[in-house]
């Protein structure tokens, strides 16, 4: 059962999230009122998912994400905001977030999110997702050239065909959909990749993919 941790500053948001969550058969092992009580809680319940809000007092959403992300490998991060502004949706993705959703999703779309979000896969409401693609493009545009072939790890032509269409914003399910396989056999397939490539989840691989000009393939 997916552990997770909710946090908001607004007490009657945050049990309804807690709350749907709970009923849709997550386990929800805390929850906190700003970013700086969610870190004190962390180490004790061990989230594998921390929902959180952006603008929070203390210490806001975008410092807890990186926290988490460096002090607490393997717990990934959905930020659920209600801001759909350019700003915070790229700060929060640099930060380490693996996904991020509007406060206006359905409760569907939440579940589903934190599903995904468990799995490592990146999340991006919709309206949202070309322009976090958008960024990776021109973060990979300033990138230094990469070293030559000897130095780069080799991939099956599966892995490479699966890497193309993570570089395209699919998620596992839907990859092993257009593959025709299934979801473990892509999971399977992207564990490798990701260990191959010396990255620790699907954030930093759809980075390297764009890097590499995988989405334009």
């Amino acid at each position: 059962m997916t552990r997770v941790m909710v946090v908001d500053d607004h007490p009657m948001w945050r049990d309804a999230v807690a709350r749907d969550l709970a009923d849709a058969g997550f386990e929800v092992v805390g929850t906190a009122a700003d970013g700086e009580q969610a870190l004190r809680r962390l180490p004790a319940v061990r989230p594998d998912v921390v929902v959180l809000d952006l603008q929070m007092p203390h210490v806001d959403g975008v410092e807890a994400t990186r926290r988490i992300v460096a002090d607490h490998r393997g717990c990934h991060v959905l930020v659920l905001s209600a801001s759909g502004e350019q700003a915070d949706v790229l700060e929060a993705v640099k930060a380490g977030a693996t996904g991020y959703l509007v406060k206006s999703a359905s409760r569907e779309d939440l579940v589903a999110a934190v599903e995904r979000t468990a799995r490592g896969e990146v999340v991006i409401t919709p309206s949202l997702a070309g322009l976090v693609l958008g960024e990776y493009r021109r973060m990979a545009s300033q990138a230094p050239a990469a070293d030559g072939d000897d130095g780069t790890p080799r991939l099956t032509d599966r892995e490479t065909e699966i890497l193309r269409l993570v570089a395209k914003g699919l998620g596992s399910r839907q990859i092993a959909d257009r593959l025709g396989i299934s979801h473990r056999t892509v999971q399977n397939h992207t564990q490798n990749v990701l260990t191959k490539l010396q990255l620790h989840n699907r954030v930093e691989l759809t980075r390297y993919a764009i890097e590499q000009g995988l989405d334009q393939s």
